[in-house]
């Protein structure tokens, strides 16, 4: 049975928009067929999600969703249990930034990080402190020993080797040493960066920017990130990502990021 201690793939895509990217998204569920798929960046009410054309492909979905701006869903091959929309501590009017849910056996948590804007601003204060507040929550509901994938846009590079220009980017926004500084206290709550367990090399990249052929001189930033638990590590055989996505026509300007999960007890 797919999704089962058989072997999985979770996806995470930042797709800047769903109903634009609808036609991408169907495209890629039926190419890779992901037994789950993080979605971030999905731009509509949970009313408005059109779900028939995902369904239509066996998926359950899970939503937290709001007009034009952020948004997730989270869609499963298997059953979607347990769901929770957002921080503990949000506002009622909190932007739609965490969604979690279970399925597989494996608790999923799909996150939409704020981007900061710039060094220095409220908007980057705000990055900072949603972060810890991320942590206190992965510490007050989940142990480090649990089965845990978080994945997601978390709009930082953890290290040079994230970065196209090292030298440019150098103390900016999503490459500051605070954030990285924030990202890294997330991981030490036990997590690992599935991909760089697999792939050391700089270079690997998630997000280009639209202008100035960015995407075709390759000149990008890695920004998402599938993180997992020591018992989901101990299972992911290779990450991988999607980059020949962002070279077609009106794409995203993230790219997809997979996990392969081999057998429970699969060593990585």
């Amino acid at each position: 049975m797919r999704g089962s201690a058989t072997g999985m793939k979770i996806t995470t895509w930042n797709v800047n928009g769903l109903r634009a990217r609808l036609t991408h998204i169907v495209d890629f569920l039926r190419a890779h067929e992901p037994d789950v798929l993080c979605l971030q960046e999905t731009k509509v009410p949970d009313e408005l999600f059109p779900r028939e054309p995902i369904e239509d492909q066996g998926y359950d979905v899970a939503l937290f969703g709001q007009k034009g701006y952020n948004g997730l869903a989270i869609l499963s091959r298997l059953p979607l249990a347990d769901v929770v929309r957002g921080l503990p501590d949000d506002p009622p009017d909190a932007e739609r930034r965490v969604l979690a849910a279970t399925t597989g056996g494996l608790r999923v948590l799909n996150l939409y990080v704020p981007n900061g804007q710039e060094v220095g601003c409220d908007k980057y204060r705000f990055k900072l402190d949603w972060f810890r507040r991320l942590r206190a929550f992965l510490d007050a509901a989940y142990a480090a020993t649990e089965p845990i994938v978080v994945v997601g846009d978390f709009n930082v590079t953890l290290d040079d080797r994230d970065v196209h220009d090292p030298a440019w980017w150098r103390e900016k926004i999503l490459c500051s040493t605070p954030e990285r500084q924030a990202l890294r206290a997330v991981l030490a709550f036990g997590l690992d960066d599935a991909l760089r367990r697999h792939h050391a090399e700089a270079g690997i990249y998630t997000w280009w920017h639209y202008t100035a052929g960015a995407a075709f001189k390759d000149d990008g930033l890695r920004i998402d990130y599938v993180l997992t638990s020591r018992a989901v590590t101990t299972r992911c055989t290779d990450v991988i990502v999607h980059k020949d996505l962002r070279l077609q026509k009106s794409p995203s300007d993230h790219v997809p990021v997979t996990a392969v999960l081999g057998d429970d007890g699969a060593a990585p």
